[in-house]
């Protein structure tokens, strides 16, 4: 009974997690689809994605830099510590090799904020299994 207690009570915790920062979330995902373009040259995402050049971003939202199964990440984003939020990823995408440096990422990134926003709206529609759901405002 105890496990049991202690996976729903990480789920719950996971699940308020995800809905604190889906309120974060201000971007639009139909604008940062196309945006999206610029990522998919190195990223998959959605039902069937696999690692590419980048590692696949379903579920990135939550996820712990570093951590996708079967990529071989560089170091410094092995051991960055991050933690793929809002903040976190709008940091990161206006400079990957600034954010973290010796990154594999070559990226330059994106200078518009806006289109961080949207990417980054775009990005959360997707759970773990590749999934896309309706965002929530």
């Amino acid at each position: 009974m105890r496990g049991k207690i202690l996976v729903l009570s990480g789920a719950l915790l996971a699940a308020l997690t995800f809905g604190a920062q889906a309120a974060e979330i201000k971007g639009d995902p139909k604008a940062g689809e196309v945006v999206f373009t610029k990522c998919r040259q190195c990223h998959h995402i959605g039902l069937g994605a696999t690692n590419f050049y980048g590692p696949v971003l379903n579920g990135v939202i939550g996820r712990p830099a570093g951590t996708v199964p079967g990529y071989n990440y560089s170091a410094a984003n092995k051991h960055s510590g991050k933690v793929w939020d809002v903040p976190t990823l709008t940091s990161y995408l206006k400079q990957p090799q600034h954010d973290v440096p010796k990154t594999y990422m070559t990226f330059k990134g994106l200078t518009s904020e806006q289109d961080i926003a949207n990417v980054i709206a775009y990005m959360s529609q997707f759970d773990r299994s590749g999934a896309k759901h309706a965002p929530t405002e």
